[in-house]
């Protein structure tokens, strides 16, 4: 079962336990699942592939998390309360990413394949070290690493 038709059936489910954030979250999944169809030109009968399916899915994480950065940052945590609800429903569906301990070894591997020795060329190193791991890591994690290597 793909994951298209795994949070299909979860609808369903959310529904008769009324977890009523879930049933959110998987609703508006849907709904982005269906405009990636339709901008692709596919029917919305169609189902996405795995790896078109996680990147809707990050995406859609990628907005509550800045969604509730705007709104701490404005004051305004109980619009932040049920963005960080969806984030963690989301977030289950992801696979589990690396930790700045795991992508260390990585990027200094990468540094001294490449031989960067400079600051100037730390973008095009970030690049690099993404493309390896395959998004297997955030990017904000990423750049804190590499930036430690520069120090």
């Amino acid at each position: 079962m793909t994951l298209h038709e795994n949070i299909k059936s979860q609808l369903k489910e959310a529904m008769k336990a009324k977890e009523e954030v879930k049933l959110r979250v998987v609703r508006s999944l849907l709904t982005a699942f269906m405009n990636e169809l339709v901008a692709t030109n596919r029917t919305p009968q169609d189902t996405l592939a795995d790896d078109e399916a996680l990147a809707v899915i990050k995406r859609s994480a990628k907005q509550r998390k800045e969604s509730i950065t705007q709104y701490e940052a404005a004051g305004r945590d109980e619009l932040a309360v049920p963005e960080k609800e969806e984030l963690e429903v989301l977030e289950s569906y992801l696979p589990q990413m690396m930790s700045q301990d795991e992508i260390r070894p990585i990027a200094e591997a990468k540094k001294a394949e490449l031989g960067v020795d400079d600051k100037s060329k730390m973008g095009m190193l970030i690049g690099a070290v993404m493309k390896e791991l395959g998004g297997n890591a955030d990017g904000g994690d990423v750049k804190t690493v590499i930036e430690s290597l520069f120090e």
